[in-house]
């Protein structure tokens, strides 16, 4: 069965409130994903404004992804207690608000404090968004499912770039005049996430799972009650430190090739906000077919193997994309190695929510995600530092590939397999 095939059949069989749940599940983590980038396509300028260092400024991503586990701790133990579906609507409203927030910040500390808050609401959505979709959604699938899943994040990424290339500076057209939103107007447009809890209370039903969960709880005496949630995650610690090591192998693959390039095209390659917005609209094309692709292709190959293939494959595309020398052959390097790095992390969402029981799946899973995310917090700032005192982000943005993309194939390749695991299994 050819590729597109395979992709649109498992999305023909869903059911009305599958299909709704899947697209609020999507469309959060894409304007989640939008928030995020906004503030990493706005560094330079951010930067120009407080008068200080573009590193400076990357503290505040440091800050988000530090705080994101105690949002996934937060609201994954909420939404395994009271459901899927409200954490989700407050999870959304709670980083449109902050967002907005963002665009009046009148210091760098207040909008440094800001991002940590931001980092909560951030930490909550993913592992709360997928529990409810998988929970909902047929196994057979599955792994197309979690691929376009995934690339919520690489589309929130796409409207983010488009946004900057567009919006940011204003332009001329054809009589047309657009004015400049700078850095704040961008912010207050991220902020409009907010109108998706709507559409969620409407349309979206709550995770069968839990509903059949919450029932046997129900049944129980209070004396007779078991305190589920940490046995559950007291028997399921191994594997959860393994996906914590794992996740953290992901998150520098993601992060350590995304949260810089516009920073580097900018700074050292001197590109326009078009051009860059441009090339960070195509890479994220690149990411949403990668995503896809291996997503689907875990389905019969295997989440494990899936993974490692997308991982070494990135390594080839690295003279293209940190040592090109025109802003074509770095857009080409870009969208190849984004195909690669969003190729391993469209198998995410279903690998871990298939390896995680019932009672915690939408805590543990987004746990260790974002457990990874803050151990390597310090990435971009890290690699904006460097880049600084070496005086060139080439060499930083090669050997990180090299480094990421061999300790995230070495790890996927240890772990346990667990395609097509039913969801009500505990």
């Amino acid at each position: 069965m050819p590729v597109s095939a395979s992709v649109i059949a498992p999305f023909r069989n869903l059911t009305s409130p599958q299909r709704h749940v899947f697209l609020a599940a999507f469309l959060g983590w894409t304007l989640d994903s939008l928030d995020f980038f906004l503030l990493v396509f706005c560094v330079s300028a951010i930067a120009r404004e407080f008068r200080t260092q573009p590193s400076t400024v990357l503290g505040a991503v440091f800050l988000t992804q530090a705080f994101r586990p105690v949002g996934a701790l937060l609201f994954g133990m909420l939404a395994d207690r009271y459901g899927r579906r409200p954490i989700l609507m407050a999870n959304i409203v709670g980083f449109s608000v902050i967002e907005l927030a963002c665009a009046f910040a009148p210091s760098l500390n207040v909008l440094l404090i800001l991002r940590a808050l931001f980092g909560i609401a951030m930490g909550g959505e993913w592992g709360v968004g997928a529990a409810l979709a998988f929970e909902t959604l047929p196994k057979d699938g599955r792994g197309t499912f979690s691929g376009v899943l995934q690339e919520g994040y690489a589309f929130g990424s796409i409207l983010a770039s488009a946004a900057f290339g567009l919006l940011f500076a204003g332009f001329h057209w054809h009589g047309l005049t657009v004015p400049a939103f700078g850095w704040r107007g961008l912010f207050i447009l991220g902020s409009t996430p907010a109108l998706l809890a709507f559409y969620v209370q409407a349309r979206v039903p709550e995770s069968p799972v839990w509903l059949a969960a919450a029932k046997k709880r129900s049944a129980r005496t209070a004396a007779h009650a078991a305190p589920t949630w940490s046995r559950e995650l007291l028997h399921f610690l191994p594997t959860f430190l393994f996906l914590v090591l794992l996740m953290t192998a992901f998150m520098s693959f993601s992060h350590g090739t995304q949260d810089v390039y516009p920073t580097f095209l900018a700074v050292q390659i001197k590109l326009s906000p078009q051009t860059i917005g441009l090339i960070g609209v195509l890479y994220g094309l690149g990411s949403i077919a990668g995503g896809i692709f291996f997503g689907t292709l875990s389905e019969t190959w295997g989440r494990k193997r899936a993974i490692v293939t997308a991982a070494l494959l990135a390594i080839p595309v690295i003279p293209l994309y940190a040592y090109g020398h025109s802003a074509v052959t770095l857009g080409a390097g870009a969208v190849l190695m984004q195909f690669m790095v969003q190729g391993a992390w469209g198998v995410v969402p279903a690998y871990l929510t298939e390896l995680s029981p019932a009672p915690v799946r939408a805590t543990a899973p987004g746990l260790a995600y974002q457990l990874g995310g803050l151990i390597t917090s310090w990435n971009g700032k890290g690699q904006a530092l460097a880049a600084e005192r070496w005086g060139s982000y080439r060499a930083v943005l090669a050997i990180t590939v090299v480094v990421v993309a061999l300790a995230l194939a070495a790890l996927a390749s240890v772990g346990r397999e667990a395609r097509g695991r039913e969801m009500s299994d505990a």
